[in-house]
């Protein structure tokens, strides 16, 4: 028998936790990305022949509806004030000022009936925005 009033069960995509390296956090700080969101990076990549060696750029700028937004490319080389996290063969890019907001983000990505694209669940966040994009500390 099925039960109508059950919601569909969803299966979880894995996530990988990756340590920030910042003394005095623990792995609640850590940055996480889904497989999924890691094999779309991979994916975009190729698709764009971006090479190899560039690096996906997770950042945050002031701005948005709800304060400041968040930061999404790549980038051909790490700055001197990056924190540099490598996860299956993918660097990440995130300079210290924007570590500090991003710290225990999950960054997601979703195809779904409601749209595409990448998603960033960030605890630190105490409002955000209808559009997922903009979030205030």
């Amino acid at each position: 028998m099925i039960d109508l009033m059950a919601p569909p069960k969803m299966e979880a995509t894995p996530i990988i936790s990756i340590p920030t390296g910042v003394t005095g956090t623990d792995e609640n700080d850590n940055i996480h990305v889904t497989t999924k969101a890691l094999n779309e990076v991979k994916n975009i990549k190729e698709q764009n022949s971006i090479p190899n060696d560039y690096g996906l750029r997770l950042g945050i700028k002031g701005g948005g509806c709800s304060g400041m937004s968040y930061t999404l490319g790549f980038d051909a080389t790490s700055r001197d004030n990056d924190v540099i996290m490598n996860v299956e063969g993918v660097s990440i890019f995130i300079d210290t000022k924007s570590l500090f907001y991003l710290m225990g983000i999950t960054l997601d990505y979703s195809d779904g009936l409601t749209g595409r694209g990448f998603t960033f669940n960030n605890p630190n966040a105490t409002k955000t925005c209808g559009c997922g994009s903009s979030f205030g500390v």
